[in-house]
């Protein structure tokens, strides 16, 4: 019979290329937020920075960050460009760390130097099945479809957005929540990551099946919220 999920969505401080500081902030809140799955934003580990190199999942920076997950029992998503010139969700553990997800829908300026990834995703941890998506993808109705298709208990979501659009990260939350009855995850980033964007949302959230919302951060970056699924 499957458990509980422990699960938190973070807004990490951010340093724009900075891996090995980005990799720091991330394993401290993984240590923190003692969670089985922690989510991080959109591009967390080089900031919203489209020039930015690609990280490999071998990468002896990401040490620290492995060892959290295996100290804590964790597998941290998080978001990195890679190679093959996509933005992408790194599932990180006490094992290494391995790309998991390649952002579909690609938005912006980001089509100058990414290429849309090829499927929808599910990942199974503890017998949950979580769904993957990466911003732009929770604005466009035939992503979740399809993810979702495949049988997903949770949506999750790692975006960069400004505050103004918080609203629409909001509704698109609640709409996957109740259209698909799931649960939906979004880490959202906080503070200045690059890209031009001097100020994001923050506001991290998990929603219920039925859209209420079952926590939320604030606005600050090193912020995260916890919930366990049952």
């Amino acid at each position: 019979m499957r458990g509980s999920l422990p699960i938190a969505v973070a807004q990490p401080v951010c340093h724009g290329h900075d891996v090995a500081a980005n990799v720091a902030a991330h394993a401290a809140l993984v240590r923190t937020a003692a969670a089985r799955v922690v989510l991080f934003p959109e591009l967390s580990l080089t900031g919203y920075e489209l020039a930015a190199a690609p990280v490999d999942p071998a990468d002896p920076r990401l040490a620290p960050l492995v060892d959290a997950g295996a100290a804590t029992g964790t597998l941290a998503l998080v978001g990195a460009p890679v190679a093959g010139e996509h933005i992408a969700t790194l599932a990180v553990d006490g094992a290494g760390a391995r790309v998991a997800y390649r952002k579909m829908w690609l938005g912006g300026d980001e089509p100058r130097r990414f290429r849309p990834g090829p499927e929808p995703v599910v990942l199974t941890v503890d017998g949950w099945r979580l769904g993957l998506a990466i911003c732009k993808d929770t604005g466009v109705a035939e992503h979740a479809a399809r993810t979702c298709a495949l049988g997903v208990d949770v949506y999750l979501a790692a975006v960069t957005e400004l505050a103004a659009d918080l609203a629409v990260l909001d509704e698109r939350a609640r709409r996957i929540a109740t259209t698909h009855r799931v649960f939906v995850a979004v880490a959202s980033f906080a503070g200045p990551t690059g890209g031009g964007y001097t100020e994001t949302a923050g506001r991290s959230a998990v929603w219920a099946p039925d859209g209420s919302v079952l926590a939320r951060a604030g606005a600050d970056p090193g912020e995260y919220v916890r919930v366990t699924l049952t």
